[in-house]
This record gives structure tokens, sequence and C-alpha cells, in this order.
């Protein structure tokens, strides 16, 4: 298992694999999951010859639990440990959810000649709270709402939520797969709760307008308008626009796990967007 050590001395796990001189694609996986998440997207374009990296964030899966430092912050600050440490150079960040938001607040501060281009799936820029400057977005009881459920019962919640909205499969006549439910669960389980209680606060209430107005670098912005966690209105279309650089795709019907449940279609617009 490999790790690196950041200056607060937490240890982050991650994953690097494939040809060290190949194109590096960096994935950032969602709360409260892993690395473990993008198991598909890492083995496609392991095979088609890239440098498929991933890590946990602090707090989650095999990296420290962490009691602070769970904010956005330092969870770029601790992606910049990680690709100073295995000195990438030209990458390609690729980010879900909570790991969008991650993606465009390292991106922003990325040191130059570090990321080539960077794509935001089903992210939470620009922000997910709703505020006099963000009528749409979802109010604080929402968000507290999670919170509460995490402390109550953590392990019941994180069948709760892979078992309804979070895949779709609350959605009439969706196929439900159980191993994807336990798979999340199993992810979700492995981190620690005050990292993940603290979290909420992080992908909830960031604001990452600055961020994505920094970023004039090529960024492809990937979100279902059927998504129950990161509603699409509020989130993919705002950052599209506020990107000097961006191209939004919108996928009909699908959900906010659509990298699980269509890796197909998710990976072929990756593809092609790689390598334009």
């Amino acid at each position: 298992m490999a790790f690196i050590t950041t200056s607060d001395g937490t240890e982050i796990y991650y994953k690097d694999w494939g040809p060290k001189d190949a194109t590096p694609l960096v994935f950032h996986h969602g709360w409260p999951l892993t690395a473990d998440d993008w198991d598909n997207q890492m083995m496609t374009f392991l095979m088609k010859g890239y440098r498929v990296i991933a890590h946990d964030r602090r707090g989650h899966g095999r990296s420290t639990q962490t009691d602070s430092g769970n904010e956005m912050d330092t969870y770029a600050a601790d992606v910049a440990a990680l690709t100073d440490a295995l000195d990438l150079k030209g990458a390609i960040h690729i980010g879900h959810s909570t790991g969008g938001g991650e993606v465009a607040h390292y991106v922003a501060r990325a040191a130059k000649g570090r990321v080539a281009k960077a794509v935001l799936i089903g992210a939470v820029p620009p922000i997910m709270l709703k505020t006099e400057a963000n009528p749409g977005g979802l109010p604080l009881e929402v968000f507290d709402g999670f919170r509460a459920a995490l402390v109550a019962n953590r392990a019941q919640f994180y069948i709760d939520v892979p078992s309804g909205p979070f895949y779709g499969y609350n959605r009439p006549g969706a196929k439900v797969d159980q191993g994807v439910i336990t798979n999340w669960w199993r992810q979700g389980m492995m981190g620690g709760i005050k990292a993940h209680y603290d979290c909420i606060k992080a992908f909830s209430e960031t604001d990452f307008t600055a961020d994505l107005k920094a970023i004039d670098l090529p960024v492809l912005v990937m979100h279902g308008d059927d998504d129950q966690i990161v509603p699409y209105a509020d989130s993919a279309p705002l950052s599209a626009d506020l990107l000097p650089n961006g191209t939004l795709i919108t996928y009909p019907g699908l959900p906010h796990g659509m990298c699980t449940t269509h890796p197909d279609t998710v990976n072929a617009d990756l593809l092609a967007f790689i390598e334009g």
C-alpha cells in the first residue's frame, strides 16, 4: 500500500498504476467514498495505456481518520502534496461530486505545468447551499439532516443513500444492483465519522465561484439531469458558464452515481475529451 505523509502528519493513501511516462489521469472520489469508487474508470483507462492515480481523501478509506483539516483548503493542499510527490506534469484531474469541488479548488491553485485539463462529474460547484446569492440551492436544513442521520446511525444511513437517491434506485422501474449498494456501504464505513461529518459542511457550503473563474484550462462538466444528490439546475450549467473554457454535457435521466450505473457512456465521453 502506498502513502504520502502531509505536513500535518496525515497519511494519504493512493494508487498509481500504469506507465510512469504516460499521461496521468487523477481521479477524485465523492463523499463518503474512496479511490475504489473509480474501479471501472481506473481499469478502463489503464488498459488504454494511461497512468491512472486515485487517492483516499483524508478521513476517508485507508487514509488517516483525521479530526481536523476536513475542509477544501486542506483537501486541495493534500492533492498538491500528492502531485508534487509523484511529480505529475500535464495531468488530467477528474472529480465526482465532492471530488469535483476538490478538483476545482486544487486546479485553480495548481503550479504551472501540473495540470492540462479537468473534468467535473455530478460535481458540487459552484455552491450547493441556498443563500441570497444562490437562491436555487438547497436549504441548510437538508445538510443538517445529513449530519443528524450520520450521528444517529451511520451504518444505516450508508445503506439508505445508495439504496435510494445516489444511484436513482428509488425511481420506478430502476434495476437495483445490491452489489453496488454493498460496495458503497463498504467504502463509507472504512472512513472516520468525524471527517465525514465535517466534510458535509465542506461540500455544501464552500463557494467555488472564484475557483471556476480562475481556471483557464479546458474543463468538461458532466451531469445527469436526474441527479437527486447534487441537483442539476443549480450546479452544472452554472459551473459551465463560470468557466472560461468549459464544456457542458447533460445526460437525460441519469443519476448522481452515473459513473457506476452507466460507465460505458461516461467513459466514452471522458476518452473523447482526454484525447481531444
